[in-house]
């Protein structure tokens, strides 16, 4: 359990007389398995956490077991309280000491066990970083957070992979927004929503004007509109066979854009160009622009696209190039 989700699990339990599996479940954005597994690690703790079925049942902890809130500072409150960020983003928004130091005083107020086990964080560490990282952006969650949270207008640099050099927008930022281990700013530009990757806004600085932000819109809502638009709207569908020894790193890599054939019972037979059969899956991927299918070079023959024929054309007119590029130089 992250310690966000404990804490707000936490403050559910005590908050309210009974509450359902459901009703944990929608709160805190999980799902009912995921809230089951956290409510028996609460019992193996040792925490007073009943179950009562029935139309007016629910789940329960007794009086004066829950966490003590007045042991927390308004700080300390703030930071536990964001939910859905591992420990390396919370360190990236200056976070994780505020938690930790809340969490130290949670874990001090609860009854010490003759047989407790050692505690996780003492004997599991987590590093969920590549192992090879390019430079460091001097843009950084806690950089901006002081900017976004003062509500301004905000002038940045943005490097973007279709521009061949930065260019200066003013933006009116909702927030920071932590997708798949990676942090974006999202802004209107000109009342039209963006999502900027913050490794690649080289420089910024605030604007001395209010943001102008749409009305009845938040982070939320922008945040997960974009998130909408990018996994769903597309130019091109490629329909492609996957050799069976990739189709999981196909899956990791494409996320939703990857379709699998749903009529298959079983691994359709492929013909690599080696020609030699192998097992493969019947894929549809999604992209943008017909220019994102370079994203295939890297299977090499292990994925063969069957169409459509500008799809096939454009692979083959980049793999030629690449061909010619590495091709020996002629002997003089």
């Amino acid at each position: 359990m992250t310690p966000d989700r404990f804490f707000s699990l936490m403050l559910l339990l005590t908050s309210r007389d009974a509450v359902t599996t459901q009703e944990l479940a929608s709160a805190l954005g999980v799902s009912l398995r995921t809230i089951t597994r956290d409510l028996n690690w609460l019992r193996d703790a040792g925490l007073p956490v009943t179950a009562q079925r029935g139309r007016l049942g629910g789940v329960t902890m007794l009086p004066g077991s829950g966490v003590d809130l007045t042991r927390l500072t308004p700080g300390e409150r703030d930071h536990l309280s964001l939910t859905g960020l591992d420990e390396r983003q919370r360190a990236e928004l200056d976070a994780s000491v505020e938690s930790r130091r809340a969490l130290s005083k949670i874990a001090a107020a609860q009854p010490r066990r003759v047989d407790e086990l050692l505690p996780l964080t003492d004997v599991v560490h987590v590093d969920s970083r590549p192992w090879s990282q390019g430079r460091a952006s001097d843009t950084t969650p806690a950089s901006l957070i002081g900017a976004v949270r003062r509500g301004r207008r905000l002038r940045i640099e943005y490097d973007s992979p279709r521009a061949s050099c930065p260019r200066d927008r003013v933006v009116d930022p909702y927030g920071l927004f932590a997708k798949a281990g990676i942090w974006y700013l999202v802004a209107d530009r000109a009342r039209e929503p963006r999502m900027y990757r913050l490794e690649r806004i080289t420089a910024w600085k605030e604007v001395d004007q209010p943001r102008r932000i749409r009305e009845h819109q938040t982070l939320a809502t922008v945040a997960a509109a974009l998130v909408d638009q990018w996994e769903h709207d597309h130019a091109i569908e490629v329909s492609a066979t996957i050799d069976q020894t990739q189709i999981e790193r196909a899956q990791r890599i494409f996320g939703r854009r990857l379709v699998r054939d749903d009529h298959e019972d079983a691994a359709a037979p492929a013909r690599p160009a080696t020609g030699q059969p192998a097992t493969g899956h019947k894929v549809t991927i999604r992209f943008l622009r017909l220019e994102d299918v370079r994203a295939l070079l890297p299977f090499g023959s292990a994925i063969t696209v069957h169409g459509p024929t500008e799809a096939r054309a454009h692979l083959s007119d980049l793999a030629t190039a690449l061909a010619h590029h590495y091709a020996p130089s002629p002997t003089s």
